[in-house]
């Protein structure tokens, strides 16, 4: 039986799946259920709203979601929903990102998005931040949360090794 899915990532393109992919990556590796969806803020925002909206009723406890350009899919999606929402914005576009930062970070008061960096590296530490924020009432998440850490500091460590043997 198939756990019902915990995290909502949110992209406004298909093209935005490969950026998208590292938050997915790093919630499979941490056996957090997950659903992906493509929705766009501007292009299908009743179905953006809707799926914000009924997020919670199906069990969804955190959203990120993943826009570039004008990137407003975060903020609509905070407008929507009482859930924790995390905004990557996407790279690209004529200001390689910079605006889907923009648009993303400078939400206006009462409406709270968590912003993280551009790219791959944001998509990346969302999965994280939402595992992290799963694990304060999930005790087995934080403990892998601190074995993951362990591990990235032990490949340092051998990383370093290495170089030092050069």
């Amino acid at each position: 039986m198939k756990a019902a899915p915990r995290v909502l990532l949110m992209m406004g393109s298909d093209t935005d799946l490969p950026v998208m992919q590292e938050a997915s990556d790093i919630l499979r590796t941490f056996d957090v259920p997950y659903e992906m969806r493509i929705s766009s803020a501007h292009r299908s925002p009743v179905r953006t709203m809707n799926l914000a909206s009924e997020a919670a009723e199906r069990g969804i406890k955190i959203i990120i979601a993943g826009a570039g350009m004008a990137a407003h899919l975060a903020g609509v999606v905070a407008s929507k929903t009482i859930l924790p929402v995390i905004g990557v914005p996407m790279p690209g576009g004529a200001l390689n990102g910079v605006d889907a930062l923009y648009a993303t970070v400078q939400m206006p008061a009462g409406i709270p998005v968590a912003t993280m960096a551009i790219g791959k590296a944001g998509a990346k530490n969302a999965g994280l931040f939402a595992v992290q924020i799963l694990a304060l009432s999930e005790p087995h998440l934080a403990e892998s949360i601190l074995r993951y850490r362990a591990d990235m500091d032990k490949e340092l460590e051998q990383k370093d090794a290495e170089l030092q043997t050069r």
